[in-house]
């Protein structure tokens, strides 16, 4: 099932969003500084490439003070903006009922947008 709907989300686009998050991951790895930013976008660029399967759950290390501060700079730069996207999308997918776990799938991508540091994404059986 998770690979029907793996299948399912790259033709609806999962592809096209997977793909802008690595055009931004490469851009970001261009300076040192963005390049903790860039493997965040790695990672929510492979989670939106094949998320059925998968899950994001809180990591033990959340509560850092490093992860504290690059989320609010992540927050003030792009998070707002990746969360909104996400939303919508989700709202769109979830008025049929075919649509609801791609739905679902978008607001995970949406909670990961907002903060993506400390969190880890993990095979679900």
């Amino acid at each position: 099932m998770n690979a029907l709907g793996n299948l399912l989300w790259i033709i609806l686009g999962g592809l096209i969003v997977s793909i802008f998050y690595l055009i931004g991951s490469l851009i970001l790895f261009v300076t040192i500084i963005g390049i903790p930013f860039g493997i965040q976008t790695l990672k929510m660029g492979s989670f939106a490439l094949l998320p059925f399967g998968r899950e994001v759950r809180a990591g033990e290390r959340m509560s850092g003070c490093l992860y504290l501060i690059f989320n609010i700079i992540w927050v003030l730069t792009v998070g707002i903006e990746i969360a909104i996207v996400h939303i919508v999308l989700g709202l769109i997918c979830g008025i049929t009922i075919i649509g609801i776990p791609f739905a679902k799938k978008h607001f995970e991508l949406a909670m990961l947008g907002i903060m993506p540091f400390g969190h880890d994404i993990v095979s679900v059986d």
